[in-house]
């Protein structure tokens, strides 16, 4: 009889230690989906944050490039970036040096956001699909397949942020003495949809994907592969338990940015020039003084750049180049490091091969 009690009071307590474990296996199910939820805002917040300090930071140098990659070859303005920079300080004050930032920065910030987290989403799956076909569980990204997610995290997101881009470039080019078209970013939307149709909004896309591929995909490919490789050789001393100090990021960030900028730069000028297009008085917004009323007429990508290397020689697909290059340099460097460092104070985890 006691023998009896003993396992009816056993089997009692299995069933409480089952009911409970199923419990906790319920409860963990339910707060799964939030914890994804939190990682992910926090995620696409470090990602916004990079993307504002960084561009915020080189508002200026950006502005200039695009002014000097517009400009109509007859009627210069700006020749070069000191003289860019003092002439527009000179004629515009310190509102010109910034001018066109706040939509810069209205579509940085999600642009940056989509950006990282569609780089470490298009990563996991990407390493995923890796391990299962090499059979290797401990195998990591090479820096092939991050130049890849590099490339799709930067379409999605450059696709995703398009018309922005589109009408902060024409902002960014206004003058003071140029026809005020636009007088903001809501504006410049609304107005380019009424006299020109929603396909303007994305004038320029197919060169901007075309140019993304290597210029994100390169950032990526070559910032993560510089660090993986820093931390297993551990050169000149940089690295300390592991990790890298934020001055070696920034190296890191800025060789990323300078070879991704290079190699994508061309179509960046193609892209900005088709923005242009179709655009009132453009002309004279770009010549900044309306004495040149010649139209701008490019039909597709192609004929812009048979036009432009045509009239302006080869060298004109690397206007804008040299501020273009001091800008770039600090600026993917901020970017990276701010997004980092954002991170780590959320509290999310980075490392995307552990």
């Amino acid at each position: 009889m006691a023998s009896e009690d003993v396992k009816r009071s056993e089997s009692a307590v299995s069933t409480i230690v089952n009911l409970a474990e199923e419990a906790k296996i319920a409860s963990e199910g339910v707060k799964a989906p939030s914890h994804a939820l939190l990682s992910i805002c926090k995620s696409l917040v470090a990602g916004g944050v990079a993307g504002g300090v960084s561009r915020s930071a080189v508002a200026p140098l950006e502005r200039l490039k695009i002014l000097l990659q517009v400009q109509n070859p007859h009627s210069i303005k700006y020749n070069g970036t000191i003289q860019g920079l003092k002439y527009i300080w000179r004629t515009e004050g310190f509102r010109g040096m910034f001018k066109g930032n706040g939509t810069n920065c209205a579509r940085i910030i999600p642009n940056s956001a989509v950006k990282f987290f569609s780089y470490e989403e298009a990563s996991k799956g990407i390493l995923y699909l890796y391990r299962q076909q090499s059979g290797n569980e401990d195998a990591q990204l090479t820096p092939l397949l991050r130049l890849g997610a590099g490339a799709c995290a930067g379409i999605i997101a450059m696709s995703a942020t398009y018309p922005m881009d589109m009408v902060r470039g024409r902002l960014t080019v206004q003058t003071e003495k140029s026809p005020h078209q636009y007088r903001g970013i809501f504006h410049a939307l609304s107005t380019v949809l009424r006299e020109e149709g929603p396909r303007a909004l994305y004038k320029g896309w197919l060169p901007s994907v075309i140019g993304v591929v290597p210029y994100v995909g390169l950032n990526f490919a070559v910032y993560e592969s510089l660090k993986d490789w820093l931390i297993k050789r551990k050169p000149l001393g940089l690295v300390e338990d592991s990790e890298l100090g934020v001055t070696t990021r920034l190296a890191c960030g800025a060789a990323a940015g300078t070879i991704g900028q290079t190699v994508a730069y061309p179509l960046d000028v193609i892209r900005r020039r088709m923005q242009m297009v179709g655009w009132k008085d453009a002309a004279s917004v770009v010549t900044g003084d309306g004495k040149n009323k010649a139209p701008i007429e490019y039909n597709g990508m192609v004929d812009t750049f048979r036009k432009t290397v045509r009239y302006e020689g080869f060298g004109a697909l690397y206007k804008g180049l040299v501020p273009n290059s001091v800008k770039v340099v600090p600026s993917i460097a901020i970017a990276f490091v701010t997004y980092e460092l954002v991170k780590d104070v959320l509290g999310v985890e980075l490392r995307i091969s552990d």
